[in-house]
């Protein structure tokens, strides 16, 4: 940790830091070089002076004796003044210039030596002054050379700010079209964040707390012979708290956080990228130990030899080139762990995930139940919240939601308690952001009759069928305002997380959400648009059903579609195959629909009372949808 800090060159890194210790402040130099500003000083000073000495010369002409003495003569001389025979003088009248251009008043003139003459005779008789001063009086020499040094400072500065603009242009690569990078952020000074900040995913920090202590005593750990990891990968749905757990691992262990995300390295040019790497890695070996960061790596990090680039050489693949020689060990990089998030770490390139690069790989998933609850009590530290509220609760009827979700949510919470004027927030508003957040926004939409009866008996068959499915989860809330896109909205959650379904579950969430269409088929003999979005939802469950699961006899124990929905399904089973998994799909889909159209007439009474009461409430809660179809609600878990 006592590592001296060599000065930086540069501060222009597309990266931020923490905990960095900050950059010398670097000497500035002349652009353009001292040379150069000499030369552009003394050209300025002989063009001023030339200047200068021409107004000068236009100011007071020079005349001959001859036409001095006419002039005193004439009686136009008004005051002169003698420095040996060096005259000057002021005239009463303006009078041309002897053979020249313009007119004068002041002037200058020489006595000669040999002249034998009445001047001082006439100038008594004229009355002309003879002054004691100067008549024309001159600068002073500092004056004169304020003067002419004050266009030359005025042309010299402006030549710098030009040159600067230049190099600046040049450094950033201005001419080939590059823009610059974006100055690092230097948060030294900030809180660091640390496993204090981070919850819900302990069995991640167990994994993540052997590099915090390697990086805290690495001498016992080389004394053993064992190394540093070079790499972590944290692989996780968005929102589970990867960046955040990558800040905590360096606060924890009180190292220098240098992130950055991969597209940062990304430039038209080749080779930006690269020479960008090279300039993190370097910064980051100046302070070791230290952590590199590095966000959605999989931006730059997919698995190479797609077609995609011209010879292999493009931006992208020589930016990986270069992170995979920055941890090979070959540079030098001791000290220096690279963490990395990705959501697709199943595209990555076997290269950058092998040992020796990335010796760990972390999976980061939604928290569970406790871990929700531990989430909430952190974001809501700084929320003043009242004494009914319950977080367990609130934790309960959130399976599957990430942190970031999570912090949305007691933000959501927040805001209304701040628009109804609350001093604090409430359960009611935990669980209407809870709402607006899982359903959507309420829209302020008029419904013709026919349409809110309609809506009522599509939203009153998925709570129906929800309700008689063994199984099945529970429904919380079924409502026919209009939410963000839907007309009506069911919600059903979990009791408590589930890891694995059974075919007899996901067939019960496949009558469920067929459920609206075949109320809609029961009572009014229609079918309309209103369940797009479940038939995506029927699609997704039984496609997942037959080609991933293997819950079909027909298609048989193997994978025939990819979990990647991107990847075309010819590329990983035969046409006859693919076929096959079709077929299976409509089967289910058509038996569940049967059962869902059959199981809504043996419970015709049950459904109308729903929608009756859908039609009369417009929302109602877990306890009063069962009360109104006469379901008894099953006990509910307390874990």
């Amino acid at each position: 940790m006592a590592n001296p800090v060599p000065p930086r060159e540069r501060t222009d890194q597309p990266w931020r830091s923490e905990g960095a210790p900050p950059p010398p402040t670097p000497k500035k130099k002349m652009p353009g070089g001292w040379g150069g500003l000499i030369l552009a000083a003394l050209v300025v000073y002989l063009i001023t002076n030339l200047i200068l000495g021409f107004f000068n010369d236009g100011d007071e002409p020079t005349i001959s004796y001859t036409e001095f003495s006419k002039q005193v003569t004439s009686g136009n001389v008004t005051k002169i003044y003698s420095k040996g025979d060096a005259i000057q003088g002021q005239l009463k009248n303006k009078q041309p210039i002897p053979d020249g251009e313009g007119d004068y008043t002041k002037f200058t003139t020489q006595r000669p030596a040999f002249a034998d003459d009445r001047l001082w005779t006439e100038l008594t008789e004229q009355q002309v002054t003879v002054t004691a001063e100067p008549v024309v009086q001159e600068r002073s020499f500092l004056a004169n050379l304020l003067l002419s040094l004050a266009p030359m400072l005025l042309l010299v500065l402006l030549w710098v700010f030009i040159a600067r603009r230049m190099s600046a242009g040049m450094g950033a690569g201005g001419m080939l079209g590059r823009k610059a990078p974006p100055k690092p952020v230097e948060l030294e000074h900030v809180k660091r964040t640390t496993f204090d900040d981070v919850a819900g995913i302990d069995e991640v920090e167990g994994e993540l707390n052997d590099v915090v202590d390697f990086l805290k005593n690495p001498q016992a750990y080389r004394d053993m012979g064992a190394k540093m990891p070079r790499g972590v990968l944290l692989a996780g749905p968005p929102g589970t708290g990867k960046t955040l757990l990558a800040r905590a691992v360096a606060g924890e262990a009180g190292v220098p956080f240098f992130s950055a995300s991969a597209s940062e390295f990304i430039e038209m040019i080749v080779g930006v990228g690269a020479s960008r790497v090279r300039e993190l890695f370097a910064e980051a070996r100046k302070v070791a130990p230290a952590i590199v960061f590095i966000d959605e790596i999989d931006t730059i990090g997919r698995a190479r030899g797609g077609g995609a680039a011209m010879g292999g050489h493009d931006e992208r693949e020589q930016t990986l080139n270069q992170i995979l020689t920055e941890m090979d060990g070959f540079t030098g990089s001791e000290g220096v762990i690279v963490l990395a998030a990705t959501n697709r770490a199943d595209v990555l390139d076997p290269a950058l995930t092998r040992p020796g690069r990335f010796d760990r790989i972390v999976h980061v998933s939604p928290p569970d139940r406790g871990g929700r609850e531990a989430i909430l009590k952190i974001h809501t530290r700084e929320i003043p919240l009242a004494d009914n509220v319950d977080l367990v609760q609130v934790a309960r009827t959130t399976p599957g939601m990430t942190g970031a979700e999570l912090a949305n949510l007691a933000n959501e919470a927040a805001l209304l308690a701040v628009k109804r004027g609350q001093p604090a927030v409430t359960q009611s508003d935990l669980s209407d952001a809870l709402e607006k957040v899982q359903l959507g926004a309420e829209r302020a939409l008029v419904m013709p009759v026919e349409e809110r009866r309609r809506t009522a008996y599509h939203e009153s068959g998925h709570a129906l069928l929800g309700m008689l499915q063994p199984g099945a989860d529970p429904v919380r809330k079924v409502t026919i305002v209009p939410r963000g896109r839907a007309l009506g909205v069911t919600l059903s959650t979990p009791e408590s997380d589930k890891y694995a379904y059974t075919e007899e579950y996901l067939r019960g969430r496949i009558i469920g959400a067929l459920g609206g269409m075949a109320a809609e088929h029961v009572v009014f003999g229609v079918v309309t648009t209103g369940s797009e979005s479940d038939l995506e939802q029927v699609t997704r469950l039984s496609r997942g059903m037959v080609g991933r699961w293997g819950m079909s006899e027909l298609v048989g124990r193997l994978t025939a579609i990819p979990s990647d929905v991107q990847q075309a399904y010819g590329l990983s089973a035969a046409p006859a195959t693919l076929d096959a998994v079709e077929g299976e799909m409509r089967r289910i889909v058509d038996e569940c629909y049967e059962s869902a159209c059959r199981q809504l007439r043996e419970n015709r009474d049950r459904l109308d009372a729903l929608a009756a009461a859908l039609l009369e409430a417009e929302s109602l809660e877990e306890e009063a949808a069962y009360r109104a179809a006469g379901i008894t609600r099953l006990a509910k878990e307390t874990d």
